[in-house]
């Protein structure tokens, strides 16, 4: 199953937000989408699922035009994990996870053994399982993020759009996903995320995009896209990416500037005693 963008255009209304972004995602892949609030990320993301019209270009899946494709089809073969979801009812975990199963049962009906089974495995995939039957109301953002990967996941797409999945989790469930991603586009899924992180994409990605003003700027491997240059240009920090002990595991790292005000101050001084 592959994905390919040609000169988009997409928007709110009226609205323009993106223009001219041509991309690909072919199977197996990850592709990661770099930014700063307000590039259009999420817009751009809306459009790839049908959920915002396309303003012009093309967005074909497997050679078809998306618009070409029955919605009920389209669901089974691309799914999303947005960035938030808010808890209304007290569904379980497990019902939420198992309206992943929704393009597959047909209308009315009610999930049997084989799409709970789908869906306990993968919830426990993510390391879940032990909240299945825990009210979705009653459990942390970061675990509401991790239980819509696996609402996601349950679905069985052959692509994965994820829309910042990492924002709302702890240091150990951010690489854990992570280590999920990398895992599952070894399967054959296909993957394309949007993160503020460089370093996730240094871990995960097999391409980077970077979205600017309403271009996309630059395509291609980590290491040839994700350089200081692109990065102050993307976000106005400064930046160095480097290695630890040689190795080929590439990190970022701000260079951090101490605020103007303090210059000739000595406000942080310590009293001395007369």
């Amino acid at each position: 199953m592959t994905l390919e963008i040609r000169n988009l255009a997409f928007g709110y209304g009226q609205r323009s937000v993106g223009e001219n972004v041509s991309l690909s995602l072919a199977s197996g892949e990850v592709l990661a989408l770099l930014g700063p609030n307000g590039a259009g990320k999420t817009t751009l993301f809306k459009t790839v699922l049908g959920l915002l019209p396309v303003r012009a270009g093309d967005i074909l899946l497997d050679g078809r035009p998306l618009s070409a494709w029955p919605r009920r089809e389209r669901a089974k073969k691309i799914a999303n994990v947005p960035q938030a979801h808010a808890a209304l009812f007290p569904f379980t975990v497990l019902e939420v996870v198992l309206m992943g199963r929704a393009p597959h049962l047909a209308p009315f009906s009610s999930p049997g053994a084989r799409d709970r089974r789908i869906a306990l495995d993968a919830l426990a995939g993510l390391g879940m399982s032990h909240l299945a039957l825990r009210p979705y109301t009653e459990i942390s953002g970061g675990e509401r993020q991790m239980a819509l990967i696996a609402r996601a996941l349950t679905q069985e797409p052959t692509i994965l759009v994820m829309d910042e999945p990492t924002a709302n989790l702890d240091y150990g469930n951010q690489m854990r996903v992570l280590s999920h991603v990398r895992a599952l586009a070894e399967q054959g899924l296909s993957v394309v995320l949007s993160t503020h992180n460089p370093d996730h994409a240094f871990l995960v990605a097999d391409r980077v995009a970077l979205l600017h003003a309403a271009k996309l700027v630059a395509l291609g491997l980590p290491k040839d896209v994700l350089t200081p240059t692109a990065l102050k240009q993307l976000y106005d920090i400064d930046v160095v990416i480097g290695s630890i002990d040689g190795s080929e595991a590439r990190l970022c790292a701000p260079r951090l500037t101490a605020p103007s005000a303090r210059k000739g101050t000595d406000h942080g001084s310590p009293e001395r005693n007369p």
